[in-house]
């Protein structure tokens, strides 16, 4: 015991959870007071982790001042700062739809990242009081949005690889826009495919304008929404492999999500559109 303590106090810096670790509720555990001095003392780097995303780390020094303990803002890192950090370095300036508290908000404003309901480069969903319905509906269509592109694009760069073995020499560069080594025989097929997806797309502009107004507003302008949602489901559904719903006679009175669950009738509808969209996949509901 006394060398794993020894071992311990050797330690540079320290890496510590907080809810059940540091406070419980709004109670200080037994000797963190005492830790936490230790680490200042000592002059260790320390850092307080959080899963959460709900709180700025402004939030939760001033929720640790509350306890009695003080701590400075710098030594806390939130699972918000984590999103933001990551989501700038793969894309800087992008945007998101995001589902989440104040911390996450800020979090990702802090990082340049913008907030877009229409066409985001991601999508964020982090804990909050607040879900609902039509908020995870949005963010679940965006995303199946993204997944139904990308696998239109993926099955025409496969059609072309299957029809011209010989376009298999440079695919790689090809992929990421790369011509070198590539001839103009070589791409011909392409163009072709390229050219009917750009004429499809043209043709749909005026659709897809008016699906972004959302499925309510397309749907009484005439747009063939149940159609096309169909389309995106089915090429979700093919990498779905479970659902989680709480069900619930009363949502408001529901002990885990509470309002965020939904009625029987209300889960036997949806698993009336699930079922044909799993059967054209091969799983089964």
């Amino acid at each position: 015991m006394d060398n794993q303590l020894e071992l311990l106090r050797g330690r540079k810096g320290f890496l510590c959870d907080m809810d059940g670790v540091i406070y419980h509720g709004n109670k200080l555990l037994p000797g963190v007071r005492e830790f936490v001095d230790w680490l200042y003392e000592e002059n260790k780097s320390f850092l307080f982790l959080t899963n959460s995303s709900e709180r700025s780390p402004k939030e939760l020094q001033q929720k640790l001042a509350r306890m009695g303990l003080e701590v400075d803002e710098s030594h806390f890192y939130t699972s918000a700062l984590a999103t933001a950090s990551f989501l700038s370095r793969q894309s800087p300036g992008c945007s998101a739809y995001v589902i989440g508290a104040p911390g996450l908000v800020g979090a990702l404003y802090s990082a340049g990242i913008t907030m877009n309901d229409v066409n985001p480069d991601y999508v964020v969903v982090g804990e909050t009081s607040s879900y609902g319905f039509e908020n995870i509906q949005k963010a679940v269509t965006l995303v199946l949005a993204g997944v139904a592109i990308s696998g239109m694009f993926g099955a025409g760069t496969d059609t072309v690889v299957t029809l011209v073995p010989d376009a298999l020499t440079g695919y790689s560069d090809f992929r990421i826009g790369g011509l070198a080594n590539v001839t103009m025989e070589q791409v011909a097929p392409a163009m072709w495919v390229i050219l009917l997806c750009l004429a499809g797309m043209l043709l749909l502009s005026n659709e897809l304008d008016v699906l972004t107004l959302g499925s309510d507003t397309a749907q009484s302008l005439g747009l063939p929404v149940k159609r096309i949602r169909v389309l995106a489901l089915a090429a979700a559904a093919a990498g779905a492999d479970g659902l989680i719903v709480e069900v619930h006679n009363d949502p408001p009175h529901a002990l885990c999500d509470g309002a965020q669950s939904i009625t029987p009738a209300q889960f036997a509808q949806l698993m009336e559109k699930l079922r044909p969209i799993a059967a054209c996949v091969g799983k089964a509901l």
